[in-house]
């Protein structure tokens, strides 16, 4: 029997049964499990909700926390200050995160001086997509084929998987090798000074600095690697909230068209737990099925040489 939570429309989210009804600590709705090997590409962190069953990240987290006061569900993927670039497995089951790799290497995002590692807590909200055979009408780029990304500024160090909720305060499009990949900038709602911040122009005024530095780090950060400077839509032009909750609004509704196959989606995994209307949903059963298939956690906790090493770039 395929039937579980009844799925409700709410605002622009989507959300399953008690969760749309009232709001709960999100820490509570969540946890994780690693697999595999850290620092190996074996590495993979699976999703649990509160009853214990396997979720995707990427599909089976609500959006939205309360529309009416801008609150959203943001997954942490890259805590701040470490450099390995952990992303979710969006070609994978169940969505977990897995770190990236490329011909055969992983990946480790370069301490470009004065910077070390990323500089935000990095992450996705769920239930969005950048459609890559969309062009943006903002930037007339295609999108980049992933969840929204999202840069927290709050002053707590997450960790990976956190599932924190956050405010919208701004948003940045970067063009990344030739696809629109927007920047949405955050903060959690649960940092001391969040009722402080309302719009990006608070960030400007009490983080001074703070989105020169983030536009710099994006735009110098694949250069150690060889590769040109990266650019930006707007010249590197930060937008406001209203404009941001748009983006992510439009976000969503290619989410909500793709898991319901009414779209193109490529080599995207849409398997899901708790959209019982979408063709792509499995049980609880078949979702443990699919996990129990990765190898299990290795304690080993290793080092990479590419987290201690600085460039300086004239």
């Amino acid at each position: 029997m395929r039937a579980l939570l009844p799925l409700l429309s709410v605002g622009r989210g989507w959300r399953v049964g008690a969760a749309a009804r009232a709001p709960r600590r999100v820490m509570s709705l969540y946890r994780t499990e690693e697999r595999g090997r850290p620092h190996s590409e074996d590495y993979r962190l699976f999703f649990k909700n509160v009853d214990g069953h396997y979720i995707s990240p990427f599909h089976d987290i609500p959006l939205e926390v309360d529309s009416k006061k801008n609150l959203f569900n943001m997954v942490v993927e890259i805590p701040r200050w470490t450099n390995a670039k952990m992303e979710i497995a969006t070609e994978e089951p169940l969505n977990p995160i897995k770190q990236d790799a490329k011909n055969g290497k992983l990946r480790y995002v370069p301490n470009v001086f004065p910077h070390k590692g990323y500089i935000w807590n990095y992450g996705a909200f769920p239930q969005t997509w950048e459609d890559p055979f969309q062009k943006d009408k903002n930037t007339s780029c295609c999108g980049d084929n992933d969840p929204i990304d999202v840069c927290e500024i709050g002053s707590k160090v997450c960790s990976r998987g956190d599932v924190i909720h956050v405010k919208v305060l701004g948003i940045l499009a970067l063009i990344d090798e030739g696809a629109t990949d927007w920047k949405v900038i955050a903060i959690n709602v649960n940092d001391p000074e969040a009722e402080k911040f309302h719009d990006i122009d608070d960030v400007k005024k009490l983080k001074p600095g703070y989105l020169e530095a983030t536009v710099s780090w994006l735009r110098l950060y694949k250069v150690p690697d060889g590769k040109p400077e990266n650019k930006f839509a707007f010249n590197g032009e930060f937008k406001d909230k209203a404009f941001a909750l748009e983006v992510v609004n439009h976000t969503h509704e290619c989410w909500k068209t793709m898991i319901m196959k009414k779209c193109d989606h490529g080599a995207i995994n849409c398997t899901n737990v708790q959209m019982c209307d979408s063709p792509f949903h499995c049980t609880p059963e078949e979702a443990r099925s699919l996990v129990e298939s990765v190898p299990t956690s290795s304690v080993i906790k290793e080092s990479n040489i590419e987290e201690e090493r600085w460039h300086f770039l004239n």
